[in-house]
């Protein structure tokens, strides 16, 4: 089974005062904090030592897009689960999705998006080819 064929990773995140606006929801930026956490997590879950990455190999990881779609706002002391799921694999680039679903009630998507992260070369910030290791299939 490929990283593409899992079940999406999951971090829980709950809302806390300081990630909400004026309105008592959950500030739009704050969303991409979130999202950041469980790419972060998920790619911990995989085995990828970033740090490591960064001081030994000089690699680094980049966000090259970000698309997203707000649809129910989160709200104070909300429970939420913010999946990762790769879904797509180039030499330089991988496309992750990610959701963000309201967890103390039927599972209700607040956030669907997806983001572009790009494999570089932290000194020269030029794109270098991803280890076919590091996400344990084939790339095209």
């Amino acid at each position: 089974m490929t990283v593409t064929e899992h079940k999406p990773f999951e971090w829980p995140v709950r809302v806390y005062y300081e990630d909400t606006d004026a309105q008592g929801v959950v500030y739009y930026a704050n969303y991409f904090r979130f999202m950041e956490r469980a790419r972060t997590e998920w790619l911990r879950s995989l085995g990828v030592d970033m740090l490591s990455m960064a001081e030994h190999e000089q690699r680094i990881f980049v966000v090259a897009e970000v698309q997203a779609r707000f649809l129910v706002p989160a709200r104070l002391n909300d429970e939420l689960v913010v999946t990762a799921r790769l879904l797509k694999l180039t030499r330089v680039s991988f496309d992750i999705e990610q959701n963000i679903y309201r967890a103390n009630s039927d599972g209700e998507l607040l956030i669907s998006g997806n983001v572009k992260a790009a494999y570089l070369d932290a000194t020269t910030m030029r794109p270098k080819r991803i280890p076919p290791s590091l996400f344990g299939e084939n790339q095209s």
